[in-house]
């Protein structure tokens, strides 16, 4: 089996925040057990900022905000990181490489396929690819935030059959367990929807920069591209071996969808962010949901938000229900004047077209 495993900066950090060896060594036992049944495991690290700021002399408590001196932390965290996970495999016999991606190697197909290459160029030769976002180049406007996406995406990317994303919690519970002693956990999500995301939402601790939704979102994207999904506990012993066995209670299962969205679909859908709404009427929701086919100016009764052309917007119905996701080829202003007339009116034959349209109804 091909497994993509993430791991979050809380379950990589001590109460001080600083990068904690034995937490690190832990999951290097784990991966190891797995890479000694033979499967080939894709290992996400969060962690380069935390690893960055002992680096300069700093404490967790004087991180930075401004995002330039993050991205500098985080260029010198990344060394100290990697060499972490260096020493930690170099015990098992293992040898790791890193790998260090940014939301537009998912975007554009040639620089998809570069990083696909190598990737899969890293499992033949028995290496252990160490993902980061690329946090020290990223523009501030098209970066994840987080690698629970970035994990989806590279799931996706290298056809894993599973993605396991380690957090500090047993798994989604059904009540805060810092709240009520009597949070119990929720074994399987079977379809994961907004209002799952809304009460989830909120970073786990000061530490991470996920949190549970960011985790549910992540595993709604790898559930839409044909990827189970278990958030599970880090420091669960024998955690990576029991997902692959599918044991029940090691986590919270997000079972694959029987949509299975190619890589740039999965892009538009869930790593994009929306940068306004065009309402549509009745007969465009059927031509889109049913029929599968491009939205037309005539079929839009409102737009809403100030996007360019090539932007990603969401399609609602007149309820106000998101039933598609897409990139327009127009701007806000355009599609304003263009809304409900024929593309013959408007010398616009696609607002969206097809191509560049995902179904979420």
């Amino acid at each position: 089996m091909r497994l993509v495993v993430k791991v979050g900066t809380s379950s990589l950090t001590d109460e001080e925040g600083r990068v904690d060896s034995e937490a690190v060594g832990r999951l290097a036992v784990e991966v190891a057990k797995v890479r000694a049944m033979d499967h080939q495991v894709v290992l996400v690290s969060s962690g380069a900022i935390a690893a960055g700021l002992p680096a300069l002399g700093w404490s967790a408590g004087q991180r930075p905000r401004d995002p330039r001196t993050l991205q500098a932390v985080s260029a010198v965290g990344q060394a100290h990181l990697l060499g972490e996970w260096n020493r930690a495999f170099e015990g098992h016999g293992l040898v790791s490489g890193q790998v260090l991606l940014a939301p537009l190697d998912f975007g554009h197909r040639a620089q998809y396929l570069q990083a696909r290459s190598t990737l899969e160029r890293l499992l033949e030769m028995g290496v252990v690819p160490v993902v980061n976002e690329n946090d020290a180049i990223a523009d501030d406007e098209i970066r994840f935030g987080d690698n629970d996406r970035i994990a989806a995406l590279v799931a996706q990317l290298v056809g894993a059959e599973l993605l396991v994303l380690l957090t500090d919690t047993a798994g989604l519970m059904d009540a805060d367990p810092r709240l009520t002693s009597d949070a119990a956990l929720v074994e399987e999500v079977a379809e994961i929807d907004r209002e799952l995301e809304r009460v989830s939402a909120g970073a786990g601790t000061a530490r991470g920069s996920g949190g549970m939704s960011s985790k549910l979102s992540a595993a709604k994207m790898a559930s839409w591209s044909g990827v189970r999904c278990l958030i599970a506990n880090a420091a669960r012993a024998d955690v990576l071996a029991d997902a692959i066995n599918g044991e029940r209670g090691v986590g919270t299962w997000v079972p694959a969808h029987e949509r299975r969205l190619g890589a740039r679909k999965l892009w538009i859908a869930f790593a994009m962010p929306s940068a306004g709404r065009l309402v549509i009427d009745d007969g465009a929701v059927r031509a889109l949901t049913v029929s599968g086919r491009s939205l037309l100016p005539a079929g839009v009764v409102e737009v809403q938000g100030d996007f360019s052309a090539d932007d990603a917007v969401e399609v609602l119905d007149s309820t106000g229900t998101v039933v598609a996701k897409g990139l327009v080829r127009a701007g806000s202003d355009e599609a304003a004047r263009a809304a409900g007339r024929r593309s013959d009116e408007v010398d616009l034959d696609e607002l969206i077209h097809r191509d560049d349209l995902v179904v979420l109804s």
